[in-house]
């Protein structure tokens, strides 16, 4: 399984503009194929930023939601707001019960 988690920063008269985007998008998001969660996090510090956790079947579930049209309409909508660039990573789950007992 893939996770990513991408982290995005607004300026504070922006953020209603953001949450209507991810409000109208979460639903279709989570229906792309290889999609398995998806939720939004708000900086508890920072009441400005906030990230996306998606967990994705592999990296080819991920890549083709980002070669897919719904991407393409959020993520032009959504970059236009940011009042910082983005940070984003992407890791593998690791299952801990499949290593060698000396490695978990």
């Amino acid at each position: 399984m893939l996770i990513r988690i991408v982290r995005m920063t607004f300026t504070p008269e922006r953020v209603p503009e953001f949450l209507q985007i991810f409000r109208d998008s979460e639903h279709l998001i989570r229906q792309m194929p290889g999609c398995r969660f998806l939720e939004l996090w708000q900086d508890a510090e920072q009441p400005t930023v906030f990230c996306t956790h998606s967990h994705w079947d592999s990296a080819d579930a991920l890549n083709a939601y980002r070669g897919s049209d719904l991407f393409g309409q959020v993520w032009p909508a959504t970059k236009r707001l940011f009042a910082a660039a983005p940070v984003a990573f992407s890791v593998h789950r690791v299952d801990t019960a499949s290593l060698p007992a000396d490695m978990a």
